[in-house]
């Protein structure tokens, strides 16, 4: 039985065995988890994504960012600071949102590991295709909610496990820095357990809300058109 890196509970159980590696499912939060003895070394990380990732990732992430910027200065009313975890816009798209009055931080551990990004707080943060290279997912969820203002907004985007059953033919897990695997349910867990309003959690997109002191207003029966 091991740990779940997420919500840490034992209530795991073997979920998929193949030739590299074991996968675990926690019944607590429906995440699975590839076993941390085949993690790969952050050498190996590094020489893989220190150059901030695939090219089609790299190009995603810009209107993925401004697309979830209009929305969020759509409802804050004003312009915000955020902060950009995991990946590193490209400079051009970095000067637009910057000249348009908004404010981004940006931390990657290999492009950008910038400590005092980590020492502010955000009207936002945004999490584009790295959570499933979270080895300790519990770390970066307590760093989020550290970071997030009240009424703050964190956008996740990853690949979530949506057909159980298919996992044994699922590409995506075969990449060996993918480790860990969420759900919608995983999403309904943290929600619930911190207290943060899960606006949206469909077609790998997550949009959560950190229970707010703020005066940022939402129409509960809308979705952010991303």
């Amino acid at each position: 039985m091991r740990r779940c890196p997420l919500c840490l509970k034992l209530d795991t159980q073997l979920f998929h065995q193949d030739k590299k590696r074991s996968f675990h499912h926690c019944a607590t939060c429906g995440m699975v988890f590839a076993d941390g003895a085949t993690h790969l070394p952050p050498q190996a990380i590094r020489q893989r994504y220190g150059r901030g990732g695939t090219q089609d990732n790299q190009r995603q992430l810009s209107p993925f960012l401004l697309s979830l910027l209009e929305q969020i200065t759509s409802l804050h009313g004003t312009e915000v600071r955020g902060l950009n975890y995991g990946r590193v816009l490209d400079t051009e798209s970095h000067w637009q949102l910057n000249s348009a009055g908004h404010e981004l931080s940006q931390y990657d551990p290999f492009t950008a590991p910038d400590p005092e990004a980590l020492q502010s707080q955000y009207d936002f943060i945004c999490c584009f295709r790295v959570f499933e290279h979270f080895a300790a997912p519990h770390r970066e969820w307590q760093l989020f909610n550290r970071l997030l203002k009240a009424g703050g907004f964190l956008a996740i985007s990853t690949r979530m496990l949506t057909n159980p059953s298919r996992f044994d033919k699922w590409h995506h897990k075969n990449n060996p820095a993918h480790v860990s695997f969420p759900c919608r349910e995983t999403f309904e867990y943290l929600a619930a357990d911190s207290g943060f309003r899960l606006i949206f959690a469909e077609n790998d997109f997550i949009l959560m809300q950190k229970p707010s002191g703020s005066d940022i207003k939402r129409d509960p029966n809308s979705c952010p058109a991303l």
